[in-house]
């Protein structure tokens, strides 16, 4: 491969200015923190989240910077690997099609833990968000496209750990472009599909990812060097060509239900036709869900933890029908017999049209059989949350109000979503502020 040295990216980085983004860009990036915020509330209580927070005692103690969820304090990199391990821990968060996979939860913990470390105020973060996703996104596709393999979101994520601590670090372009090479070149290679078959805390390796990140900011400092990384090479440079002109995080997807994004459209497609036709769970003698292949691939058999819950289609689309939604109550909570009975009565097939339109849109259609003889059939579902359908604030707080209703009170809730729809809040005071709801 040849490579170029003109640190267009590095520029990019550390010089794009808050002011300068359009509204859009900027009102986009406060429902971001306040999705990404709602993940790690909810994600606090996870199971997941207390073996991050025992790993980073055991490994990353020392320091004074404080982790969402938890009264203990780590180093930098410690607080980032606890948040590292909440912020997906229900597959709640954005993503995005391009790289099939979730951006935002793969480095929020290395920017929180960095920005409560420097006492980063709330634009001056939100601006490091925004430059996370723009280079995470570009270096992701950039990765599938080198390793003509599918990874998952912590082989981007520790790219983008760099991207938006470097900035907040202060890092010449020099220092940037060397943590950034070490990051990409030693980012954990995921193969998600596997934990899609297979479910289990390794899900889209986002605590390994942000451990990654900062672990090469860390050693770029005390003297470890890189040298060149993919977005440098010609045959990847026409990623950064609309650089700072086309802003990816307005692609992005949200998720409004805690499991895998594939099984999303299954759930919108049952409930729809249930309502449509007045349907009862138990008027349901057989249901056909007709989607594309890699849907038919999540697990379906009963889930034995929350893991199992969340990459699962069987178990989501059979929970939806007995309760009318899918919420973090049912991926904790997965022995309702009532919900197994129903697994039972699920077959899902692959279409060759629908299948035909995947990754670009992810869609599915429903035939029920019902009991008295009928047979009633969905119309198309993709997942709500688009992009196209240009997700807005209020969408976001609806969102974090379903999320995370167990962890908070509603004046609590209503709190945080006031305080993110301005700017006069930095890093310590909001996670001071989450702490305090939730530590009492």
């Amino acid at each position: 491969m040849k490579f170029t040295t003109d640190l267009k990216l590095e520029t990019f980085l550390l010089e794009t200015r808050w002011e300068d983004l359009p509204s859009e860009v900027q009102q986009r990036l406060r429902g971001c923190m306040l999705d990404l915020l709602g993940a790690l509330i909810a994600g606090s209580g996870s199971e997941q989240f207390r073996v991050g927070v025992r790993l980073a005692k055991k490994l990353f103690q020392g320091g004074d910077v404080a982790a969402i969820g938890t009264q203990e304090t780590f180093s930098a990199v410690g607080a980032a690997t606890a948040m590292g391990h909440s912020s997906n821990a229900y597959d709640i968060d954005d993503g995005h099609n391009l790289i099939r996979a979730h951006p935002g939860t793969s480095f929020i913990g290395g920017l929180l833990a960095t920005g409560y470390e420097k006492d980063v105020d709330a634009r001056e973060f939100l601006t490091a968000l925004y430059v996370a996703y723009e280079s995470t996104i570009r270096m992701g596709a950039a990765i599938m496209d080198y390793y003509q393999y599918a990874h998952s979101s912590g082989t981007f994520g520790a790219v983008g750990v760099v991207a938006g601590a470097g900035r907040m670090y202060g890092f010449t372009r020099e220092q940037m472009n060397n943590a950034l090479s070490v990051a990409e070149f030693n980012a954990p290679l995921v193969p998600g599909i596997r934990s899609v078959e297979y479910p289990s805390m390794n899900k889209d390796g986002v605590p390994f990812g942000v451990m990654v990140g900062e672990l090469a900011l860390q050693a770029g400092m005390c003297g470890f060097t890189g040298n060149k990384n993919l977005l440098e090479a010609e045959e990847y440079g026409h990623y950064l060509d609309d650089l700072g002109e086309k802003h990816e995080v307005m692609n992005l997807y949200f998720k409004p239900y805690p499991c895998c994004r594939w099984g999303h459209p299954a759930i919108d497609a049952c409930l729809a036709v249930m309502q449509d036709n007045n349907v009862k769970a138990e008027d349901i003698e057989k249901v056909f869900v007709e989607t594309f292949f890699k849907a038919t691939q999540l697990s379906k058999g009963i889930p034995a933890s929350a893991d199992e819950a969340q990459y699962n289609i069987a178990y989501p689309v059979a929970s939806s029908i007995v309760n009318g939604g899918f919420s973090i109550a049912q991926v904790e909570q997965t022995d309702d017999p009532a919900v197994h009975a129903m697994m039972e009565k699920l077959e899902f097939l692959c279409d060759a049209q629908l299948d035909a339109q995947f990754p670009a849109k992810r869609l599915c259609r429903v035939r029920m059989v019902l009991k008295d003889g009928r047979t009633v059939v969905s119309g198309v579902h993709e997942p709500r949350g688009e992009a196209f359908e240009n997700i807005g604030y209020d969408w976001l707080a609806e969102k974090f109000l379903r999320i995370t209703g167990h962890k908070l009170t509603r004046a609590q809730q209503d709190e945080l979503i006031a305080v993110l729809r301005n700017d006069s809040w930095t890093v310590r005071q909001l996670t001071e502020k989450v702490n305090g709801f939730l530590l009492k």
